[in-house]
């Protein structure tokens, strides 16, 4: 009579099987081995193993029945029995010889772990092949790789808005809303924005007031709350915080006190730079960085002109960097910003090519000097054509108003390098709706990266502007429909121009921050840098920062 006994044996990890169990996610592996009677003689043991698989399928089984001296099995598998019951496999491959039970055991285990492995690569829920789309590792949990720092600074903020963390000196007014006569009313230094806003002054000073949106909407993101256009935020740690702002007014600085009263060596403007520096100094935020996590305002061309070769590791905030040599200020360490426009924006625009009578309009200073040469070169190849208006011009004497009934009666407008590349006559073109011409080889253009410029203005070549009948030809070249694609785009990107407070998206104000933004990442290199060998350094060493040496290669 034949009896079948059944021994079950577990594996565990470290085990041949083991490798097979993690292999195929298995929850149970059970082994069990059956010895008939009649076949004691020969030592043999049958070895069945069953794998439970709860991944793709319910149920995995199969067995290889393989006569075996009991003593040789129990060795090989390292396990010793537990129970025994009945079973009846559903598969069985009968082998008398040991090592090939052993192989075949080992093949048939392979050949369904790739079965497996191919049904299964598809499926994300298989712990050896997870997505690569969404790195999801098991069916109730996933691991986004979204980076919550992508420029390398800010944090999120409102609806997955990059948020610029900006940390505001508490200057005393007279270097701010104190040139606008304001006056604190108790401890705090800053007005209360939401009972008044202290106006700033008008006429040309409006050009360079970035300086004065800037603050404000820094003072605003404590009263505006998370609010999904907000670019740059207050923060009252400086040691959590992207860059260092300065709010020195430091252009209406300039335009309020740079003349030089009798009896004085110096102007009060150079009195005020003098004590930023002073300030800046004294304080840790500086000492930490050497200033090169800082943000200064310098819009106006002679603006922080004696302060600037002290500041110079700081981001500089300016209009172009034609009075600047490139190892104070450049396009990789600073921000480019545009002017605000004078003449009244253009509302409700429906004028048409025909409608604009004028085809080139310039009308300001004629006689510079430096770059601004060209300009008088261009007037006498322009003055005598007919439809072509190149007059001089001042705010005085209503300029202001007759610009803007100029412009918005143009169809093209002259932008020339003055004594700096740039000027504000630029943004009184978009402003105006009249596609701009620039002559200005050395211009530097705020946006550029986000903005086409190509798209509505027309680009000349300052060698090719002074070319006989050059320029003209050029733009009555120019048909109807080009110029009013031109027009279109121009009141596309307008608002990109626009100072606004409170600001808005997209305005000047937001994209002048997200500038900022895009230079965190490098100011962290240069801190981080900068702190390789600071273990090593002397302490008995008192140095000089480095951020008040002027470079070797200045002069």
């Amino acid at each position: 009579m034949e009896k079948d006994t059944e021994i079950r044996a577990r594996f565990f990890s470290g085990d041949l099987i083991g490798l097979f169990s993690r292999l195929f996610n298995s929850h149970v592996v059970r082994t069990h081995t059956t010895r008939k009677e009649g076949e004691e003689s020969e030592g043999g043991t049958a070895l069945s193993i069953t794998i439970l698989q709860f991944g793709h399928l319910d149920r995995v089984q199969f067995a290889c029945k393989c006569w075996l001296p009991e003593k040789h099995l129990c060795s090989w598998l390292g396990t010793k029995a537990v129970m025994a019951d009945r079973s009846s496999p559903s598969w069985r491959i009968h082998c008398r010889n040991s090592l090939l039970c052993l192989f075949t055991v080992v093949s048939l285990l392979f050949i369904v772990s790739w079965f497996f492995l191919l049904q299964s690569a598809g499926r994300s829920r298989f712990v050896l092949l997870p997505s690569l789309k969404n790195h999801t590792v098991s069916d109730n949990s996933s691991v986004g790789c979204q980076n919550q720092y992508a420029f390398g600074g800010g944090a999120k903020w409102g609806d997955n808005e990059e948020i610029l963390k900006v940390f505001m000196y508490d200057l005393p007014p007279e270097f701010h809303f104190g040139l606008l006569d304001w006056k604190p009313e108790g401890p705090s230094v800053w007005p209360d924005i939401r009972k008044h806003v202290p106006l700033y002054l008008g006429g040309l000073n409006l050009q360079h007031s970035i300086e004065y949106w800037l603050t404000l909407d820094l003072l605003f993101s404590e009263y505006s709350g998370a609010s999904p256009s907000r670019v740059a935020v207050r923060v009252y740690d400086s040691s959590k915080s992207d860059v260092i702002f300065v709010p020195f007014f430091s252009s209406l600085s300039f335009n309020i006190y740079s003349r030089t009263r009798k009896q004085e060596r110096h102007s009060h403007d150079k009195f005020m730079q003098d004590k930023l520096v002073k300030y800046l100094e004294s304080h840790e935020e500086w000492k930490r960085s050497g200033g090169v996590d800082h943000i200064i305002m310098a819009h106006h061309p002679n603006s922080l002109l004696y302060a600037r070769n002290q500041l110079w590791p700081a981001t500089f905030i300016l209009s172009d960097f034609g009075r600047y040599p490139p190892t104070i200020a450049n396009a990789q360490k600073d921000v480019i910003a545009p002017y605000r426009h004078v003449i009244k924006s253009f509302v409700n625009d429906n004028s048409t090519f025909d409608s604009r009578p004028i085809l080139l309009y310039f009308q300001g200073a004629i006689y510079r000097k430096d770059g601004g040469l060209i300009r008088q070169e261009l007037f006498y190849l322009l003055r005598d054509e007919p439809d072509v208006h190149f007059t001089f011009g001042s705010i005085q004497h209503g300029g202001v108003s007759n610009a803007t009934q100029g412009m918005h009666s143009s169809k093209y407008c002259l932008n020339i390098a003055g004594d700096t590349p740039s000027s504000n006559r630029l943004f009184d073109a978009i402003a105006s709706h009249c596609v701009p011409v620039i002559i200005s080889d050395q211009i530097e253009l705020p946006f550029e990266d986000i903005i086409d410029y190509s798209e509505f203005c027309i680009f000349v070549r300052n060698s090719d502007a002074l070319k006989e009948k050059f320029l003209i030809n050029l733009i009555r070249g120019i048909g109807k429909e080009e110029w009013t694609r031109m027009w279109r785009k121009i009141q596309e990107v307008e608002r990109f121009f626009e100072f606004r407070y409170p600001s808005m998206d997209d305005d000047a104000v937001q994209l002048i921050w997200k500038s900022i933004l895009k230079k965190v990442p490098a100011i962290k290199l240069k801190l981080h840098r900068s702190k390789r060998y600071s273990r090593t350094l002397d302490a008995s060493v008192q140095k000089e920062p480095s951020a008040f040496v002027v470079p070797h290669n200045f002069w």
